[in-house]
């Protein structure tokens, strides 16, 4: 599948603390199935999601950082780890490593950045991200 157009489209951020899934696992592999959502908001995000779209991949916990881009590789579909209830998953791959690092700080410290999800939803694990702000986060990162 291409590079998605950065500029089009809708974007999401899914967040993974380095320690458990870090971005050199998720490239190593080649992607991942992306399971284990279970709060009722992030799998809404989930389920929104089409193959192609542009997804930033957010180191969470100590880190917090932006480090990378991902595409969407599959439509939503039933989380096989849900043991119960009615979970979502999809299908991640890896597109490339950022330039430059987006931290959390930087994105708190941006104007331009003052609604995004990440900051105002701090403890969901899948946000949308608007095409302002994927142009912000862009730019922030020398891509």
């Amino acid at each position: 599948m291409p590079s998605p157009d950065f500029a089009k489209g809708p974007c999401w951020l899914v967040k993974q603390e380095p320690g458990d899934y870090p971005w050199s696992r998720f490239v190593a592999e080649q992607g991942t199935l992306w399971t284990g959502v279970r709060n009722f908001q992030a799998r809404n995000q989930l389920r929104a999601m089409r193959p192609g779209e542009l997804v930033f991949y957010y180191h969470s916990g100590s880190v917090r950082e932006i480090v990378g881009l991902a595409r969407v590789e599959s439509d939503p579909l039933a989380d096989p780890t849900a043991k119960e209830g009615e979970w979502t998953a999809v299908r991640l791959a890896p597109i490339r490593p950022l330039p430059l690092p987006v931290s959390l700080a930087s994105i708190k410290a941006n104007p331009a950045l003052a609604g995004i999800a990440l900051v105002r939803q701090s403890r969901l694990s899948v946000v949308a991200i608007t095409p302002a702000e994927r142009a912000e986060l862009l730019r922030m990162a020398g891509s």
